[in-house]
């Protein structure tokens, strides 16, 4: 492994996957690490994403961030967040003398299709309903009114998540999931289908489905094959624990959110019909004719994306934009900040995970990422004469003027430890605190801020 200068500083920004093993793989090198996150507790989606029943996940995944934040030479600040109107900038950053920044920030913001009625009562995004149901503080203080007839917007992993709380955990009547595309192009795997599979209204399905074969003939895909990919893991899926009807409804693309008195009651779609593009693949063609589907909940799943007011440049996608013609690249890939209006790359900035690159929701994706931008800052920090051997001690004092409890490495480890003994005393698998300030009446900060 490399060994830089010890002199270095380097912040990175966000605690997931890809932010700790940023830090691990830094701080190994002999260099300062400041680990700076928006939540409490490190942990990212891999701590606050991944379905709360997950626990042989979680607790391996625990088991290893414990190790990292062990690392000689990270120092944790919890409960700091990074962004033009935030606690730091990163102008902030670079003015305290870190020789590099790896921003794994994930997707803090999110995505919405822009329709009428978006903001009628019982339309939700679905990272904040996952964040909910996994106790991430302040969403799991907040009211979900979930109805009795739910609609998911989207065909992945995550609409399978929402509709697994909402079968499973919540047992509405009917969860529907609707989407622009056909039967042939669903993103979800088997493994997260198996939770709701036998939930499958299966005389509706085959309604569904047979309306969709003639489009899949057209444009040439598998009809018998994306049949068989919905109905052969049913037999072996989980058993139901409800009664409620999982439907889909392909070629729907979504034109409206309707509702009455300020609450949804629909979701008005427009039909769609799949055309060959040029260089392959399809295209969903709107055909003009309009329908509604009764609801009283509409939950996107369709996505995320990044802060767009954290302070990095945009591509022309509003994600950050990435130097197209990297100075440090590993395998011909890019992690550095890139400002398209200047045609030049950010200095010292790089970005890893989500940051860099829509998340395909592994953990081991990340972490490599993560352990991959690192070394591209390292490569960089190869070529300043020094560091300021001060940055960490500049941080320290800048967030000692705040007025909130800052969460440092051993202050974690105490809470961890509470969490995991509550567990045990309780007779549960876990155990979460639900509120920052649970958290830090535990770790015994609230006194010392008063």
């Amino acid at each position: 492994m490399t060994t830089l200068d010890s002199q270095h500083s380097v912040a990175v920004i966000g605690a997931g996957p890809a932010g700790l093993f940023a830090a691990r793989e830094l701080a190994g090198a002999g260099l300062n690490v400041a680990l700076i996150n928006r939540d409490v507790k490190p942990g990212g989606l891999a701590e606050y994403g991944i379905y709360p029943n997950k626990y042989k996940m979680k607790g391996g995944l625990r088991k290893q961030f414990r190790q990292v934040m062990a690392e000689p030479g990270l120092h944790y600040f919890g409960n700091v967040s990074v962004g033009q109107e935030a606690d730091l900038s990163l102008d902030d950053l670079r003015q305290m003398g870190f020789s590099a920044v790896v921003v794994t920030v994930g997707a803090q913001g999110t995505k919405w299709l822009g329709l009428p009625g978006e903001e009628l009562q019982g339309v939700y995004h679905a990272k904040d309903l996952v964040y909910h149901y996994n106790q991430l503080p302040p969403f799991s203080q907040q009211e979900y009114a979930i109805g009795k007839r739910v609609i998911l917007i989207g065909l992945g992993n995550v609409m399978l998540d929402i509709a697994h709380w909402a079968v499973r955990t919540l047992k509405v009547d009917q969860v529907t999931a609707v989407a622009r595309r056909g039967p042939a192009e669903v993103k979800f795997t088997k493994k997260e289908w198996m939770y709701v599979a036998q939930n499958l209204d299966m005389d509706a399905f085959e309604t569904e489905f047979s309306t969709c074969v003639p489009t899949l003939e057209k444009v040439g895909q598998d009809f018998d094959k994306a049949r068989a990919f919905i109905l052969d893991p049913i037999a072996k899926s989980q058993e139901p624990n409800s009664d409620t009807k999982f439907g889909f409804d392909f070629l729907a693309n979504p034109s409206k959110v309707v509702g009455e008195n300020g609450q949804v009651t629909a979701l008005e779609v427009e039909e769609t019909t799949l055309e060959p593009r040029d260089g392959g693949g399809t295209s969903a063609v709107k055909t003009g004719v309009t329908r509604q589907i009764p609801a009283d909940t509409v939950v996107f799943c369709i996505g995320d994306r990044v802060d767009q007011d954290f302070g990095l440049p945009l591509d022309k996608w509003k994600e950050f934009a990435k130097h197209p013609r990297p100075k440090f690249p590993i395998d011909d890939v890019s992690y550095e900040a890139y400002d398209p209006e200047k045609d030049e790359g950010v200095e010292g900035i790089f970005l890893a995970g989500w940051a860099r690159e829509a998340s395909s929701g592994l953990v081991g994706t990340a972490r490599k990422d993560g352990t991959t931008g690192a070394k591209a800052a390292m490569s960089y920090m190869e070529t300043l004469d020094g560091g300021a051997a001060d940055a960490i001690a500049n941080l320290e004092n800048k967030l000692a003027a705040l007025s909130k409890p800052i969460v440092r490495t051993a202050d974690w480890q105490r809470l961890d430890e509470i969490e995991v003994t509550k567990a045990e005393e309780l007779g549960q698998e876990e155990f979460k605190f639900a509120s920052n300030e649970d958290m830090f009446a535990a770790m015994e900060m609230l006194a010392e801020e008063a």
